[in-house]
């Protein structure tokens, strides 16, 4: 699988990330480190768009940045995890395509639990449809008669 990879700052957590993902067996690009935390969003969440990468990572302090930027990209799905669990639920129940992740918060202890529940888990197809909406708000059709 290739993985899009970014992080607008260099750190021990940053190096861990793509240390785990190459560790995995994961083809990793990085296309941008060191870069504007917009650049970063933007340019991991166009390779996944556009089928360059399977997926996406992308770090800056809070995660929150890199998460807004990557998500203006149509197609892409960023969530930002702090936590396994979430992560998961990212993956199962939003189908997610870009893991947003804090340099401030992480340890590479931790970061390294999130990137295994990301990749472990399977989007849950019942939930398809709802992620389609995403794009496509019109699916869900109307409140009404529900």
């Amino acid at each position: 699988m290739r993985v899009a990879f970014g992080t607008d700052e260099r750190t021990p957590v940053s190096d861990a990330v793509a240390e785990g993902l190459r560790r995995r067996g994961l083809e990793v690009e990085e296309l941008a480190v060191g870069e504007p935390w917009p650049l970063v969003g933007r340019r991991v969440g166009e390779a996944v768009a556009g089928g360059r990468a399977e997926m996406g990572v992308v770090l800056c302090h809070t995660g929150t940045g890199v998460a807004m930027a990557a998500g203006k990209v149509p197609g892409v799905r960023a969530a930002l995890c702090v936590d396994a669990p979430t992560a998961a639920g990212a993956r199962r129940w939003n189908d997610a395509n870009v893991l947003a992740l804090s340099l401030r918060l992480l340890t590479p202890t931790l970061a390294e639990e999130i990137l295994d529940a990301f990749l472990r888990t399977d989007p849950d197809p019942e939930e398809l449809p709802l992620v389609a909406a995403v794009e496509d708000p019109e699916r869900l059709g109307s409140a009404e008669g529900r």
